[in-house]
Order: structure tokens, then C-alpha cells, then sequence
């Protein structure tokens, strides 16, 4: 793998926002999987959810200006297939029941190699499922919050046992809507920028995905084009550029789009959706995270002409003659 990041010369094989859906090998840390898939593509690259280097699964590595999108993809929920070695013998159904047990909102402490300060915080398990047991192997598959440490959790598991319990071994198989269905090897990647390089970009655009797969639960607003380029410029969205939209609450985080539905911009909305009609005058949408660039679609818009008038106080001072100040002479 060395050979990713000892490369001297960029690609620039890919320049537009994206995301890319690895499958991290044990060994590495995540950022240097997410610098050798840069590397590869010539492109600026960030990743949401670190995984430890000994652990495997998905990993989202995001491209371009994508990167903007790393608050929203770390909060989204994930899934594990865990094993773990208990230190005694435990009766199967007790284990079985444990599942259940540890099921909801627990308490957790980072642990101590984590990067993280080691402050009590609240995760909550949302399904933890027993798939097998062997002698004092146990292998389960747990979804839960962003930010669970499942070291902690078979841990805690072990404790209530009453036998004490590790991990033994992880591999995250799940991150918000991205699974393994979406899943590429390093080696895919750079089997892919080979081909892109001999002019065939049909394997590399098929690997990555857009934006907007990112958030498929959030309101959409479509927009015209007339009002796109204001928005790319940081303009809050009024009314009048609005075509049409799905219900959404003030405040609520939304997903503005163009009629061709290319991502435009995440946005808070300013006001609920039943307050307004799509046309009506007024503000409605604020941008918070712009992923199209100014230029892409014509300018709707035009520059104020209004020019400051010059302040009449300050050109009858210029025109006051400065009196010279007279030194005494020297003779």
C-alpha cells in the first residue's frame, strides 16, 4: 500500500464533489486510507467516522468540496459485526438475554487509548443481535449512535456476565444509508484511475456517488435556474425562486436542488413550509453548505447600480485652504 502515498505526481483524475464508499483494510488508520484514495485521484479528500486501525468495514471517504458534508454524515447511525471473547463460561441463554439487556440508552466512558477526552457521555443501542456462540466466542451485530464505542460495550457486557469480556475483533458494516452493497477496495480504486487514465471513466464515475445520496430523508426544495447562482453566492433563497418543495419546519435542515436535480446547497429553513406558496415574495431557505460552484448556471441577477453619493461635509473641508504654520526664524 506504500506505493499510494509515495506517488510524486497528482492525477487529478477526478475534480467534483462526491462520495466514495471504502472498504478499509486492518492495519492503516483511516486518514491514511482516505490520503491514498486522494492520491490516486488527484483531489482534495476528508473521511467520516474514524475507524481504528485494527478494525475494517465502511468507511465514507468524501471528495472534493464534499468534505463540507462531514457534520451531517458523522451523525449518522452505524452497524457493526462484532466478536467477542468472554474470560469464563457463560450459559448460553444468559448471553442470549444480554442482548436485550444492553438494548437502549447506556452510559459509556471512552477508553483509554481513544483519541477523545474520557468524559461520561450517552450512547444509545438501538438493536443488538446474538449470531453465534462458541464455547466463549460470541458474534453479534449491533447498530447504534455515532460516536458508541463498541470496545466499551463488550467490555460492560463482560461485567454484567460476571465473567469480564474484550473484543476480539470488528468490522463496521454500516454508516447512515451506506453499506456493503456500496463497497470498494483500495485495489478497486486504483484498478479504476488505471482505466481512467486510458480514457475509460465509465468504472470510476460508476464507484462514486453524488451528494445528494448522502441525504435521501431531507426535505427537498427545487429551485429555477435564474435563482441557483445567487444561492452559489451565499444569497439566502426567496419565494419567488422557489418551484416546489416537500413539508419541512423552520429550522429544519433541507436540500435545495435544481430541476435536473443536481445538489445545490444544504439549507436551514427560515420558516415553516405551510407559510408560504412557492412563487410568494420573502425569505425562505438560508444556505449553509454550498457544493455548487459560482458559474455553473447564468446569472439571474444584477449588481446594484445605486452608487454612494460623497459625503458634502467632507469636500467643503478639502476645499479649506491649510493654514501654514509659522516657525520663529533662526536670525
Amino acid at each position: 500500500m506504500t506505493g499510494y502515498a509515495d506517488r510524486d505526481e497528482p492525477l487529478h483524475l477526478w475534480n467534483h464533489p462526491g462520495i466514495i464508499v471504502i472498504d478499509k483494510p486492518r492495519g492503516p488508520s483511516s486518514h491514511q486510507v482516505a490520503a491514498w484514495v486522494g492520491k490516486m485521484l488527484g483531489c482534495q479528500v476528508g473521511h467520516a467516522g474514524t475507524l481504528d486501525p485494527q478494525v475494517s468495514g465502511v468507511l465514507l471517504v468524501m471528495l472534493g468540496n464534499a468534505v463540507r458534508l462531514a457534520p451531517l454524515l458523522l451523525q449518522h447511525d452505524k452497524e457493526y459485526i462484532c466478536l467477542m471473547r468472554l474470560h469464563g463460561d457463560v450459559d448460553k441463554a444468559r448471553i442470549e438475554q444480554i442482548g436485550v439487556e444492553f438494548t437502549g440508552r447506556l452510559y459509556q466512558r471512552p477508553p483509554r487509548k481513544s483519541a477523545v477526552k474520557r468524559v461520561l457521555r450517552i450512547r444509545t443501542i438501538l438493536n443488538l443481535e446474538i449470531l453465534d456462540i462458541k464455547e466463549r466466542l460470541v458474534l453479534f451485530r449491533v447498530r447504534c449512535d455515532a460516536g458508541t464505542y463498541i470496545r466499551s460495550l463488550c467490555h460492560h457486557m463482560g461485567l454484567a456476565l460476571g465473567v469480564g469480556a474484550h473484543m476480539v475483533e470488528l468490522r463496521r458494516t454500516q454508516s447512515g444509508v451506506f453499506g456493503e452493497r456500496e463497497l470498494h477496495s483500495l485495489h478497486d480504486v486504483q484498478d479504476a484511475c488505471n482505466a481512467a487514465k486510458g480514457e475509460d471513466r465509465t468504472v470510476l464515475s460508476s464507484m462514486i456517488l453524488s451528494v445528494d445520496a448522502a441525504v435521501p430523508d431531507l426535505p427537498a426544495v427545487i429551485v429555477r435556474d435564474t435563482a441557483i447562482d445567487a444561492i452559489c453566492h451565499g444569497a439566502v433563497l426567496a419565494g419567488v425562486g422557489i418551484i416546489n418543495c416537500n413539508e419541512f419546519k423552520k429550522d429544519q435542515t433541507v436540500a435545495v436542488l435544481s430541476q435536473k436535480k443536481e445538489f445545490i446547497c444544504l439549507g436551514r429553513a427560515l420558516v415553516p413550509s405551510n407559510t408560504f406558496k412557492p412563487g410568494d415574495t420573502g425569505l425562505v431557505v438560508k444556505p449553509t453548505t454550498v457544493f455548487l460552484p459560482p458559474g455553473t448556471y447564468p446569472r439571474g441577477w444584477t449588481k446594484s447600480e445605486k452608487v454612494k453619493k460623497p459625503d458634502k461635509r467632507l469636500n467643503n473641508q478639502s476645499k479649506k485652504e491649510i493654514p501654514l504654520k509659522k516657525y520663529p526664524s533662526n536670525k
